[in-house]
């Protein structure tokens, strides 16, 4: 275990790692801001080309680094909103207004991007500093299952907290009482966890309340039933679960994006794939407004945290067999800040 004690959500080490900054559903006519390990960045839609052809740069004009996402987007490029500067799809400076047409323009005039920039799972992804971890990419097969893009959630909450509490599979019971918990699954039988480079896999079978099955209204099924629950996990903080429903043959994919905004923030991003929906928007709904619900209960819980650090030191919390993926999710993050080199 490294040395470091603690990951908080800017911690210097998460420069070199991937972080979604937003759908591409929330690109449009205008330059998006947006906020990411407390560095303000600028996204968008590069104009007149294809769909997911995106940008994003520091959030500041080189003139008198104003915020680029206050400008407007139009066939040349992005137009500074405070004197006009207007910079190509290259991030090179193409109109100076002040200077008047035909003005030379020096070329150190050139906008400030982060080291990659990539589009996967609907969403824009960026590594401020050249990536150690690989870009987060899940192998399920997605095809033919309903989509369904939850609201965009931004809390005061630890990115490293929330990531474990998705892994977590001991405070179902409790947290989720009003949702899926059940008494029946209060103890955590015995698993393992399948590390691969930057990330891991486990899976699990638990009983639980399956709430959303309209067979146990109709009295087809009983409400605890069985569900194989199978994690994938990718550093720093991207995660999926796949949930096989046993009883009622059911599959649910559940996407877990966790962008840190600053130190006391996160935004997090998650997206359902179901194969239960059948294109019915009723339907759709209240399986948004289901998983909606366990979001906010975790929410009651992650963001009354004081200390929004997720702690790397095992000797700094207690940790049972119930506890493994969330004990490989802080070796993981604690091999990053290793390899990385990087310190608060």
């Amino acid at each position: 275990m490294s040395a470091v004690t603690a990951l908080g959500n800017t911690h210097p080490a998460l420069q070199w790692a991937w972080h979604p900054v937003a759908r591409l559903s929330d690109l449009g006519d205008e330059p998006l801001g947006v906020e990411l390990l407390g560095q303000p960045w600028v996204v968008y839609q590069v104009p007149d080309a294809p769909p997911g052809e995106v940008r994003v740069w520091r959030d500041r004009c080189p003139h008198r680094l104003a915020p680029l996402s206050l400008g407007t987007l139009e066939p040349a490029g992005l137009r500074c909103g405070y004197h006009g500067w207007c910079f190509d799809r290259a991030g090179q400076a193409v109109d100076v207004p002040a200077l008047g047409p035909g003005a030379t323009i020096p070329s150190r005039v050139q906008l400030q991007p982060p080291a990659r920039v990539a589009v996967s799972h609907g969403m824009v992804w960026v590594a401020p500093q050249a990536p150690l971890t690989p870009l987060p990419h899940f192998p399920e097969n997605l095809d033919g299952l309903d989509v369904i893009d939850l609201p965009v959630f931004e809390t005061r909450a630890g990115a490293g907290l929330l990531a474990d509490n998705f892994l977590d599979i001991a405070h179902f019971p409790f947290v989720h009482a009003g949702t899926f918990g059940a008494d029946e699954s209060r103890e955590v039988q015995p698993f393992e966890v399948e590390r691969d480079g930057w990330g891991f896999r486990v899976s699990y079978t638990h009983s639980f309340a399956n709430r959303e099955d309209p067979g146990v209204a109709a009295g087809l099924r009983p409400l605890v039933q069985q569900r194989r629950m199978t994690y994938l996990y990718r550093a720093p903080f991207a995660l999926m679960l796949r949930l096989d429903f046993l009883d009622s043959g059911g599959v649910n994919i559940i996407g877990f994006f966790l962008q840190p905004v600053d130190a006391q923030r996160c935004r997090i991003y998650s997206t359902l794939w179901r194969n239960d929906v059948g294109g019915d928007p009723d339907r759709a709904k209240l399986v948004a407004d289901f998983e909606v619900a366990v979001i906010e209960e975790d929410l009651r819980i992650q963001s009354s945290y004081r200390d929004l650090a997720l702690p790397l030191d095992r000797t700094a919390e207690l940790h049972t067999r119930a506890d493994r993926s969330t004990l490989e999710l802080r070796r993981i993050l604690a091999d990053l800040v290793e390899a990385t080199g990087a310190t608060e």
